[in-house]
């Protein structure tokens, strides 16, 4: 089995550490049986989280895990991703959050040949029991990635696995933090060549979402405008050579 780095980024969440934590590491050694690497990245927290985090991640060292706690000044979901990242030793790197991960997810890594794993909300056999409007922001979000930029994927929020040569090579090029960070790094990826692959998933709302649905709409907007207008600097600058 290849090392597995599990990469979770936690912003004020010292209500849900002690719950949610031990539920991932469960699901994580059933589907693998083995120990892993998990990175916890607190961003700019103002209660226990970092603290409550990394007394877990004593604990899993105890048996056999390598787990870290990384911090940032500031709450920003992208730049801890990001730094998750850089800091992951795995053949393969999975993002979670804190209330959404997968056990058979994991499990299904060593049965890919893909370069990059996706577990889409979209997928024919997923499950979405998230609410309508929820639901609906998937699916108008995927859209204006299809119309704005090109992509032929149909979810690039929530989970994914990326095998270490991605990153190596992606991580440099991607601009974009906070939302959209991990969309970039999905399209640069796929404009890159690398192959993708996206699997069913059952996503249950373990909580209320943290942050509203519709005060997100203006940022990922101008993410996205912004991110077309990269895209086609880039390809002018090409071009010109």
């Amino acid at each position: 089995m290849p090392l597995i780095s599990i990469v979770v980024p936690v912003h004020n969440e010292a209500a849900y550490i002690a719950d949610f934590l031990p539920s991932m590491i469960r699901e994580v050694v059933e589907a693998t049986g083995a120990a892993q690497e998990l990175i916890v990245v607190e961003n700019g927290s103002t209660d226990a989280t970092a603290d409550l985090a990394e007394k877990w991640c004593e604990e899993l060292r105890t048996t056999g895990w390598k787990a870290d706690v990384l911090s940032l000044p500031d709450p920003d979901y992208g730049a801890a991703m990001r730094a998750g990242f850089q800091h992951a030793h795995g053949d393969w790197v999975v993002n979670f959050d804190i209330d959404y991960f997968s056990g058979p997810f994991i499990g299904g890594l060593t049965d890919t040949d893909a370069d990059i794993v996706i577990a889409s909300k979209r997928a024919p056999e997923s499950e979405d029991h998230r609410s309508l409007l929820r639901r609906t922001g998937t699916y108008g979000f995927n859209l204006l990635l299809r119309v704005l930029v090109g992509s032929k994927v149909s979810d690039t929020h929530g989970i994914k696995a990326f095998r270490q040569r991605v990153l190596d090579e992606m991580l440099g090029t991607v601009q974009s933090n906070n939302d959209l960070f991990d969309t970039e790094l999905v399209i640069r990826s796929e404009r890159a060549g690398f192959s993708i692959a996206e699997v069913p998933i059952i996503v249950e709302e373990r909580r209320a979402a943290r942050t509203p649905f519709l005060k997100r709409i203006p940022r990922t907007l101008r993410g996205l405008v912004q991110l077309r207008i990269s895209f086609e600097r880039e390809r002018r600058k090409t071009r010109s050579r």
